[in-house]
């Protein structure tokens, strides 16, 4: 059982925005990593996680993060915010760029995230770019959950059938619904990271 008091969380700084290898990267504080494609609200995720509205800088255009960004939770760990990926609007080069990082991140950076929180639209559900992730997560031994976001946007009917198609496609994966707008299982969620 999480000890109550650590499920808030009660500081968060952003540190620093690194595009390939640094220090930081290996460093012994444990790493919860957010990865998802563009536009799935995975900032505003972090940011409700944290319970501040701008520690993680929102953008109204999808495929604005070309960093991988870390944000120093109550000075015991890190939140790890992956660019976004797939957003068709950004330059090919530079897309092929971000995702080459963020494979980098999960394969060869030498971190070791503690947990991975796959963030996806629960209306799309599972795109061919989420398969690769998760593909590279189990390669990887990285312990991992999906976030399906974005549940306001859905009955609660199209809610339960959603999660079922997701977590069989994900072949039994933990999916937690969330939703930044209604709050709907950031507590869950943030028992689930500490």
């Amino acid at each position: 059982m999480v000890h109550s008091s650590r499920m808030k969380v009660s500081s968060s700084v952003f540190v620093k925005g690194i595009r390939g290898t640094d220090p930081i990267v290996t460093d012994k504080l444990s790493q919860v990593a957010f990865v998802g494609r563009s536009n799935v609200g995975k900032s505003s995720l972090i940011n409700r996680l944290c319970n501040k509205t701008n520690l993680v800088k929102v953008s109204h255009k999808p495929g604005k993060t070309v960093e991988i960004n870390y944000f120093l939770i109550n000075g015991t760990s890190y939140f790890v915010d992956l660019p976004g990926y797939g957003y068709a609007r950004v330059d090919p080069v530079e897309k092929e760029k971000l995702q080459k990082l963020i494979i980098w991140y999960l394969t060869a950076s030498g971190a070791k995230p503690s947990i991975v929180v796959l963030v996806l639209d629960s209306k799309v559900g599972l795109t061919e770019f989420d398969q690769q992730m998760i593909e590279i997560l189990r390669e990887q031994n990285h312990p991992f959950v999906l976030a399906a976001n974005k549940i306001d946007k859905l009955t609660q009917k199209e809610v339960s059938q959603k999660l079922a198609a997701i977590a069989k496609e994900a072949g039994g994966v933990e999916v937690i619904p969330t939703s930044t707008l209604s709050h709907d299982g950031v507590k869950l969620l943030l028992q689930r990271l500490v």
